[in-house]
């Protein structure tokens, strides 16, 4: 019966080949537009992920304050300083953290032959590279036996060295920092960088190295990674075990200051997931003009055969008989024009390549930048959209064309 459905759509279809070929056209583009607009969802949250992974998501960075209320017997405005206590205290307080490195930085005078540069300096644990998600051109990062060994190395940025060696290797170099020799043992790879800022200028060295250039007792700032999915109820906890060791009140956001990214993560996921919602509506309403002009073609269609209608009903067809003929031929038509559709898509995808976003406003970002991906999930959502657009479309014309009397029908000219 399948068969026989199809051969009798085929042979209906090849009967009005421009007109069929012109209302296939329509479900092409309808369906080429949701799989492009949704494609283009997907590349733009794609494009948000890279942005942030560029930094590291699961991150949270302590920077101390000043408090702003009275608390544990302390006037307010009084200075919150941490030390490498705090360390161990947040360490021991939470196990979610799984790296975790205090900072020290400084503006320095970084200098290599006659070129001379000012540029920040961080003094940061061997697993900084983990947590700020710093990866390595060529070399090395310092371990934990330079840290032991006040090793005098550094691990310079991509910026860094194109200012001090231009375009002469740099590993195995000495570079001097506020006048200190320094051997240098990597390079890092460019990171995202937006205008002026000078993230590819960062110069690390080790922790306990950064004493010979400035007192290391109190951090400017506390680094760490972690592994839950609660990131405020860890913020949260952070900030109480800060609270009963320095005695300010938890809920002070000023005497402590907590950069947690995962928090911009789940706004622009939410962006993300409105602007999928949005596309796709927009895609559905353009298929849907489509359909209206399938669902036109097939009550012209069902006009222009009503007598053979009436004949095939005075030879014994019943009504879901009818129905399920010019249902066939509605969705045989959808389903060619979906397929058109999704080739066209891909098509242009490819075609297209990547789209500015992030790259419009920051330096090496063009990983965020959006590039039109059309995944499986994508093929499946259009599918079943393109399947309910061709049914309500055949759905009409087919129920009049089942309706019809047959006496009357014979007697249409």
């Amino acid at each position: 019966m399948f068969r026989d459905l199809l051969n009798e759509a085929y042979g209906a279809m090849q009967h009005n080949r421009r007109r069929t070929a012109l209302t296939m056209l329509g479900m092409a583009w309808g369906i080429a537009t949701v799989v492009m607009l949704l494609a283009y969802g997907n590349g733009f949250g794609r494009a948000c992920t890279a942005i942030f992974a560029n930094f590291g998501t699961k991150l949270m960075i302590l920077v101390p304050g000043r408090s702003s209320m009275q608390a544990g017997g302390q006037k307010a405005g009084v200075q919150i300083r941490f030390t490498l206590d705090d360390i161990d205290l947040l360490t021991t307080n939470i196990p979610q953290i799984t790296h975790i490195t205090p900072e020290v930085d400084k503006q320095c005078n970084v200098q290599f032959d006659t070129r001379t540069y000012t540029f920040d300096v961080g003094g940061d644990y061997p697993n900084v590279d983990s947590i700020r998600v710093l990866k390595l051109a060529t070399g090395r990062f310092f371990n934990m036996q330079d840290q032991m060994q006040r090793a005098r190395v550094a691990v310079i940025g991509s910026d860094a060295k194109g200012k001090l060696f231009s375009g002469r290797n740099a590993l195995g170099e000495r570079i001097r920092i506020d006048g200190i020799s320094f051997e240098v043992i990597g390079i890092l790879t460019p990171k995202m960088q937006e205008g002026d800022d000078d993230i590819n200028r960062i110069v690390y060295v080790p922790f306990t190295t950064m004493s010979d250039l400035k007192d290391t007792h109190y951090l400017d700032s506390i680094w760490f990674n972690y592994e839950t999915l609660e990131y405020g109820r860890l913020e949260q906890s952070a900030r109480l075990v800060l609270a009963g060791e320095h005695k300010f009140n938890p809920t002070d956001r000023r005497a402590v200051r907590i950069f947690n990214l995962m928090e911009q993560v789940h706004q622009f996921e939410v962006i993300t997931i409105g602007l999928k919602i949005l596309l796709g509506f927009i895609g559905t309403l353009t298929l849907g003009i489509g359909g209206v002009g399938l669902m036109n073609i097939m009550l012209v269609s069902v006009t222009q055969r009503t007598r053979e209608i009436g004949v095939e009903k005075a030879l014994g067809a019943r009504r879901g008989d009818i129905l399920l003929q010019f249902l066939a031929e509605a969705l045989t038509i959808t389903f060619i024009g979906g397929l058109l559709g999704i080739v066209l898509a891909y098509g242009v995808s490819l075609s297209v390549g990547r789209l500015t976003l992030y790259s419009a406003m920051a330096k090496n970002a063009e990983a965020g930048d959006i590039r039109l991906i059309i995944a499986p999930g994508t093929l499946i959502l259009a599918t079943i959209i393109l399947t309910v657009v061709g049914l309500v479309s055949g759905m009409v014309p087919a129920l009049r064309a089942s309706r019809l009397d047959p006496i009357e029908a014979l007697r249409y000219e």
